[in-house]
C-alpha cells in the first residue's frame, strides 16, 4: 500500500534546513500548481503528485545530489511505490530544474512537463518575486547595479557561478519562464504573474531613478 502521507512527513522534515524559498510552503506551492495543471492535462496523477512532493529533495544547492537520490529511491520502494514509477519520478526531479534545462533536453513525459511548469510558476508573479530578492539576501546580493548587464548563460556551470544583482535574475530567467512552459494549462497559468513581474520592474525603475 503506498503510504502518501509518510512521503510527505518525510519531505516537510528534509526540507527544514533549506531557504525560504525551497521550504515546505514552496513544496506545497509546487503541489498545487501541479494538481491545478493536472486537472487540464493528461498523466499519471501518482507520479505528477509524488514528483511534485519531492521535486526539490535531491536538489544539488542543499544536498548531495547522487546520495540524496538513492535516499528518494528507498523512501519510495520503502513506501509502496513500485520500481516503473519511482524510475520516472527520478527522471523527473533529476531533469526538472531550470539550470539542466540550460545542457539541454534530457528527458520528457506528460508527467514531467506539468511538474517542472508547476516549478517554475512558483519562480513568477508575486511569489516569484519574493523568492528572488529572498535568495540574493541569503547571497549577499545587490537589489540592482545599473553598471552589471544582465547575461544569456548557456551552460549549467555559468549560470550557477554567477553572483549579478537580483534585479538581473529577472531578465536571466523569471522574465523568460512563460515562453519555456510545456503545458497549455502552465502557459495560461503563467501570463498574469509574467504580467506582474513585468509591472513590478516598471515601478522599480521609476523608484530607483532610471
Amino acid at each position: 500500500m503506498i503510504e502518501r502521507e509518510a512521503i510527505k512527513s518525510w519531505v516537510k522534515d528534509r526540507m527544514q534546513g533549506t531557504d525560504p524559498g525551497h521550504d515546505w510552503a514552496h513544496v506545497e506551492r509546487v503541489w498545487r500548481n501541479a494538481m491545478k495543471i493536472l486537472e487540464k492535462e493528461k498523466g499519471d496523477e501518482e507520479v505528477v503528485s509524488l514528483a511534485a512532493l519531492l521535486h526539490d529533495a535531491a536538489d544539488s544547492k542543499f544536498f548531495v545530489e547522487d546520495k540524496a537520490l538513492v535516499e528518494v529511491r528507498e523512501l519510495l520502494k520503502t513506501n509502496g511505490i513500485s520500481n516503473d514509477k519511482a524510475d520516472h519520478i527520478l527522471d523527473i526531479i533529476t531533469h526538472s530544474s531550470y539550470s539542466k534545462g540550460l545542457q539541454g533536453e534530457q528527458f520528457d513525459s506528460p508527467e514531467y512537463r506539468i511538474v517542472q511548469d508547476a516549478d517554475r510558476l512558483d519562480a513568477m508573479g508575486a511569489i516569484g518575486i519574493a523568492r528572488a530578492f529572498t535568495y540574493g539576501a541569503i547571497k549577499n546580493r545587490l537589489f540592482h547595479d545599473p553598471e552589471q548587464k544582465p547575461q544569456n548563460f548557456s551552460s549549467t556551470k555559468d549560470y550557477k557561478k554567477s553572483s549579478a544583482p537580483t534585479i538581473n535574475h529577472f531578465y536571466e530567467k523569471l522574465l523568460l519562464l512563460k515562453d519555456l512552459m510545456k503545458t497549455q494549462t502552465g502557459r495560461k497559468m503563467a501570463e498574469s504573474r509574467h504580467q506582474f513581474m513585468k509591472a513590478y520592474l516598471d515601478q522599480f525603475y521609476e523608484e530607483w531613478g532610471k
